[in-house]
């Protein structure tokens, strides 16, 4: 009788499995993409995700399965960074298949690490005086982007301005952010 409850238990929890798998597979993997440089590491992080996720919902109940997952995913890309010691600044920078240029992972490899403290201020500190020396249209859109999570289609349409101009300006300032904050990146990468 035993044996036969531990059975249905396993069932349940091997069916639970495939059915998270199904309910935020495509969602978790494009998050995971959008946020590092190559299908290949996507997937990697994917299987690590769902891997834990295995083994976690042996051992406790989760209960916001969605809010878990993301999290997960997150501390994965952000341990991903910060093993790569020799990177420069095109390593956190991506462009999507819109053509986004994309820096956020720079952001979330400085969060919630004392060692970097000073590293991460004078980082936002030189990055905000960087953006200021930015025309005001560069500027807001390398803002609404990087920092509001906005994407560039979203900024033209509220701009009422042409996607390949946002697009333009988004790559003018992340060029003048790259060659402003180059020595930043590169103390930062040595740390």
């Amino acid at each position: 009788m035993q044996e036969q409850k531990l059975a249905i238990l396993a069932e349940e929890r091997k069916q639970n499995v495939i059915q998270t798998v199904k309910d935020y597979g495509k969602r978790l993997f494009g998050f995971i993409r959008k946020n590092v440089n190559t299908d290949a590491d996507a997937e990697d992080i994917l299987q690590d995700v769902w891997y834990q996720y295995t083994n976690a919902t042996a051992t406790q109940t989760i209960e916001q399965v969605s809010g878990w997952l993301f999290k997960v995913a997150r501390n994965k890309i952000t341990d991903k960074y910060r093993k790569k010691k020799d990177n420069r600044i095109d390593d956190f920078q991506y462009e999507n298949e819109e053509g986004e240029l994309q820096f956020r992972e720079l952001f979330f490899t400085l969060d919630n690490d004392p060692e970097l403290a000073d590293i991460k201020k004078l980082f936002w500190e030189e990055l905000f005086a960087a953006l200021e020396e930015l025309p005001a249209s560069q500027r807001d859109v390398f803002i609404l982007n990087e920092l509001e999570e906005k994407t560039l289609q979203e900024i033209a349409d509220a701009a009422g301005e042409n996607l390949k101009t946002i697009i333009s300006r988004k790559r003018y300032a992340v060029l003048h952010l790259r060659s402003r904050l180059q020595y930043l990146y590169d103390e930062l990468m040595n740390y």
